[in-house]
């Protein structure tokens, strides 16, 4: 589905929180950090998380917060229709509201069932140093070697391209002359660790509405008053 067309995103129902899927593939701090924001009150829950790696730390990480951890490795599948079969089939057993790319290194089909409902967070201010091949520490170091004083992250929808769907937030971080991939890269942590409940809250809120390839934020609703 062209990003053109993507639904809206789903919001909770009101009082409710939203049901997030995490899908990763290394370590888990960013869904760590997800989990520190939801203790503290973002309305959201996470409902289970998927690794693309038997390995990945970010399993351990689910399962000591009781939240269902499961591996559905990459290379057990000979292509990646296969193996977003079976991601898809876990997934259907869940139903969350929201699917999170968090560290996610491997393609995410969105078959419909989930157009306008998964979220990707990238090292950099799409469109730069974005696309197949930039992930990781290769997009701290194009970055260096491009020059650039800025750079930053950005939370988008998922679509059917590489960064290609609509951007929802972004945010910059400086590039300082002695910069290292390992010292950008967690400046540029720091930022994600930030946006993404930020962006999980307003999809919470039904506050975000995709039209024409891009994102537009409805008004706050006014607190009552007692």
């Amino acid at each position: 589905m062209p990003p053109s067309a993507l639904p809206d995103p789903k919001p909770a129902t009101p009082g409710a929180k939203l049901r997030l899927a995490v899908l990763l593939s290394g370590s888990g701090t960013s869904l760590e950090n997800l989990f520190e924001h939801i203790d503290a009150g973002l309305p959201a829950e996470v409902v289970c998380v998927l690794a693309s790696k038997k390995n990945a730390y970010g399993l351990e990480r689910a399962e000591r917060r009781g939240v269902p951890a499961l591996a559905v490795p990459r290379r057990d599948f000979p292509d990646v229709a296969r193996f977003n079969d079976a991601l898809h089939e876990v997934l259907d057993r869940f139903a969350p509201d929201l699917v999170c790319l968090l560290g996610f290194l491997s393609p995410f089909e969105l078959r419909g069932r989930y157009a306008g409902r998964a979220l990707n967070v990238h090292p950099a201010l799409i469109p730069a140093f974005s696309g197949k091949g930039f992930y990781g520490h290769h997009v701290h170091e194009a970055v260096l070697a491009a020059g650039v004083k800025l750079t930053g992250a950005t939370v988008h929808f998922v679509s059917e391209g590489y960064d290609e769907g609509p951007i929802l937030l972004q945010g910059a971080v400086p590039v300082e002359d002695d910069d290292t991939p390992e010292t950008l890269a967690a400046r540029v942590q720091a930022l994600e660790r930030e946006l993404v409940p930020r962006a999980i809250r307003l999809i919470a809120e039904g506050r975000v509405v995709i039209e024409d390839g891009r994102t537009r934020l409805r008004p706050e609703a006014p607190a009552r008053s007692a």
